[in-house]
């Protein structure tokens, strides 16, 4: 796999072009979702928990396989397929709420099946990413993805509330689906990524424990694999009760709940612009440590006051957050990109988003256990302590004593070893 000369930039921004496309979507869908369970059909707390817990559920199903099944198949055509399944999976919603047949078990199986669609969507899109760019462009790149998904989560959400409001939270949905649809439409014009193929691949387990060993040794990767998963517990429980908790602590209209969810993109568009500077002026090693301080007080101080403060508490703790989060995201990513051998990368992505975006699913779930209990408040103050946890795993690792992640690979060249053996 290689860059294209002089096409190389239309095929990124084609490939952006689609990516953004479905993100303003799923980002109103984000909104719809919910809003439908809670608002046609009544969801419980526990409900909430087991819908969210759905949508990242096949990370831990199929996240290390399909690392293999990426590597083995054209990556453009993985990600068409992936979106026709997910725009299939939307529109059943409507259909069924036309037909008087929505209940909360099909909500619960379209998100299944749009989590099985993203596990392989994402990571074919994020091992296509390293073969349009060169690597000196990865870091920009990564940080311009992240700014528009910033971008979306600003609009798209705050639209989605809005339209809620208007038409209705399951019409709605469709917005979602249509995206879906245009992405497919443009990926089906970008050249087909195939993967070298050697006479015999081996055993599909073989390959995946190369993956998993690689990662899981390495002294830079495995603890911001762990620091990624103890982020993601948290974003699960807040993905479960958000909701929950504006709608029926907070009693915001669904307009506000747009609105209060959109301000994420704030956060990540603020986390997108400065981690280039950032890296650059500190190190990216000293900079994902302090991310994760800042990831700590932004999820302290969303689940703070009621009335107005309330409303205001999370707005600000939701931008702390996510400008904390996003930052993580881009350096490890591009860490992670820049670091794997080339025949490893989808492997290496594959096994870092099965252990932490499977914690997605496990944290909504607990949350919606939790929150039955006590309330969706004191369940986002609990989850703090896994907040916690991420600058914690980090400064228990090498990664303290360095400036920039890359200097420990460094080290290792210069005394004749490189990463991890891989057997």
């Amino acid at each position: 796999m290689g860059i294209d000369g002089g096409g190389g930039a239309a095929v990124f921004w084609r490939w952006w072009t689609a990516g953004t496309t479905s993100a303003v979507g799923s980002a109103v869908g984000a909104v719809a979702l919910p809003l439908t369970a809670l608002t046609v059909l009544d969801a419980s707390a526990f409900e909430m928990g087991v819908i969210a817990a759905a949508a990242y559920v096949a990370w831990i199903v199929i996240g290390l396989p399909a690392g293999v099944i990426v590597q083995r198949l054209p990556m453009r055509t993985v990600q068409i397929a992936a979106d026709l399944a997910r725009a299939a999976a939307i529109v059943s919603i409507p259909v069924a709420w036309w037909l008087d047949e929505l209940t909360v078990a099909q909500l619960v199986i379209v998100a299944l099946v749009t989590s099985f669609a993203n596990v392989l969507f994402d990571v074919a899109n994020a091992t296509f990413l390293p073969s349009i760019v060169s690597k000196e462009q990865l870091q920009s790149r990564n940080s311009l993805t992240s700014g528009t998904h910033a971008t979306t989560q600003l609009g798209g959400p705050s639209v989605g509330g809005l339209v809620v409001q208007v038409l209705g939270a399951v019409p709605t949905l469709l917005v979602d689906a249509v995206s879906y649809l245009v992405s497919a439409l443009l990926l089906r014009t970008l050249p087909e990524r195939r993967p070298e193929t050697p006479d015999r691949y081996p055993p599909m387990r073989e390959m995946i424990r190369e993956g998993r060993r690689f990662v899981a040794r390495h002294p830079v990767m495995g603890p911001c694999m762990w620091a990624a998963t103890a982020v993601n517990t948290v974003c699960g429980a807040q993905h479960a009760l958000y909701a929950l908790y504006l709608v029926r602590e907070l009693h915001a209209e669904p307009g506000l709940v747009g609105l209060l969810l959109a301000v994420e993109g704030v956060g990540t568009l603020i986390g997108a612009a400065a981690t280039s500077r950032l890296t650059a002026r500190f190190g990216t090693a000293r900079t994902l440590v302090g991310a994760g301080f800042v990831v700590v007080a932004g999820a302290l101080v969303i689940p703070l006051g009621d009335g107005w403060p309330g409303f205001a508490a999370f707005a600000v703790g939701n931008v702390v957050f996510a400008a904390g989060v996003v930052v993580l995201s881009v350096v490890t990513r591009t860490y992670r990109q820049l670091a794997s051998p080339p025949e490893l990368l989808s492997r290496v992505m594959a096994t870092v988003r099965f252990v932490s975006w499977g914690a997605i699913p496990v944290g909504g779930l607990v949350a919606g256990v939790i929150a039955g209990l006590l309330g969706a408040r004191a369940t986002l103050l609990i989850f703090v302590v896994a907040a916690v946890c991420v600058p914690l795993v980090l400064l228990a690792s090498p990664i303290r004593r360095l400036r920039d992640l890359t200097d420990h690979q460094g080290s290792e060249e210069s005394s004749g070893a490189h990463g991890v053996p891989i057997t």
